[in-house]
């Protein structure tokens, strides 16, 4: 699989579909999902940011590339103490991968250990891709097997995990993250909603690859999850810039981290579905990296933010975003999240 991140840093367990898939404008494919169409069979269009919402990201990315490289220093930390040097990282294509990047650059500073990395992908619905764990677990352990991505949400990942991976012997299905504002993981850099830079972004903070892809008629089954590579966009990566900006404000004693909210998040998102009447969970994206995508790629209904957090750096790229795409914005009393985003119900899919 092509892509714009260099070797050393990631082996991308992923076939290359360029050229193979035409990507749908959002509305249409927003049809088709809701209409019982799985997500991994179609690719969007990758949304190509305006100039200000560029200078929301630069912005974002200078004030809050501390607290990200802060939570990755924890995270390594926390790896480290509970798996050792003999731990291989399986980030979870896309989001997972600049994480992986960033932990596997964290252990070689701090703790002088080089650690194999590799970027596979998983499915909500549709499950992990078990060629690529074949391919894993002839060379290593089960047990030095180590799943890593970019945040949790509501948890619906970790749910998938917990589920695909009983079909291995001996690989746990514990999920390390930078931010789990959830409170699911104690694998964590930190349980509060932090702004994660790359999550403001698509493929060109993530290697200019793709969202993964699954549908018979492209991937066989002795095929690896497909994916996209853009090479389109290659004036316009900025993977390098987000890992090197990060990586520039690592301290080897990160610090403790905060105390979680009280609770789990995904009875935060009960409570929201129940106040706004959305019936179907999967509509709703807590978080500032989960209200992100939606605006990004799905057909939002409204973004919630926290009242304490309105006109919040942190946020400015998601206002930006919904005033582009003018999607109303709501000040609405959160615990565990900044941010939440509401997707369209489609009332004629």
């Amino acid at each position: 699989m092509r892509s714009s991140y260099k070797a050393d840093d990631v082996t991308l367990l992923l076939k290359d579909i360029t050229g193979l898939v035409n990507p749908q404008p959002t509305e249409e494919r927003e049809r088709l999902i809701q209409s019982g169409r799985h997500y991994s069979e179609m690719l969007p269009i990758e949304y190509v940011p305006t100039e200000k919402y560029m200078e929301a990201y630069q912005d974002a990315l200078e004030k809050y590339a501390k607290a990200t490289a802060q939570a990755i220093g924890r995270l390594s930390r926390k790896i480290m103490q509970k798996r050792g040097k003999d731990v291989v990282l399986v980030s979870l294509a896309r989001a997972g991968i600049p994480i992986g990047i960033l932990v596997k650059r964290y252990l070689r500073a701090k703790y002088q250990v080089e650690v194999p990395h590799y970027a596979i992908s998983i499915i909500r619905g549709r499950g992990i891709d078990d060629n690529a764990m074949k391919f894993l677990l002839h060379k290593y352990r089960p047990q030095q097997l180590l799943f890593v991505d970019g945040w949790i949400g509501k948890g619906a990942i970790l749910k998938e995990l917990e589920k695909d991976v009983a079909a291995y012997a001996g690989v746990s299905p514990e999920l390390a993250v930078a931010a789990d504002p959830a409170n699911v993981t104690d694998l964590c850099g930190t349980h509060e909603d932090i702004l994660i830079p790359s999550s403001c972004l698509n493929c060109t903070v993530s290697g200019l690859i793709s969202r993964t892809f699954l549908r018979d008629d492209i991937i066989g089954a002795e095929d690896f999850h497909g994916a996209v590579f853009y090479e389109e966009m290659k004036d316009s990566d900025l993977s390098y810039e987000f890992i090197e900006a990060i990586e520039s404000c690592f301290e080897m004693e990160p610090g403790q981290e905060r105390e979680a909210a009280a609770g789990r998040g995904i009875d935060e998102v009960k409570e929201i579905a129940g106040r706004f009447a959305v019936d179907d969970i999967n509509l709703i994206k807590p978080g500032i990296g989960e209200a992100t995508r939606v605006l990004l790629r799905r057909m939002p209904w409204k973004v919630l933010i926290d009242e304490r957090y309105r006109r919040d750096c942190q946020l400015e790229h998601l206002v930006r975003l919904a005033e582009e795409k003018h999607v109303p914005v709501e000040y609405y009393p959160l615990k565990h999240y900044k941010c939440c985003g509401i997707i369209k119900k489609l009332a004629d899919a």
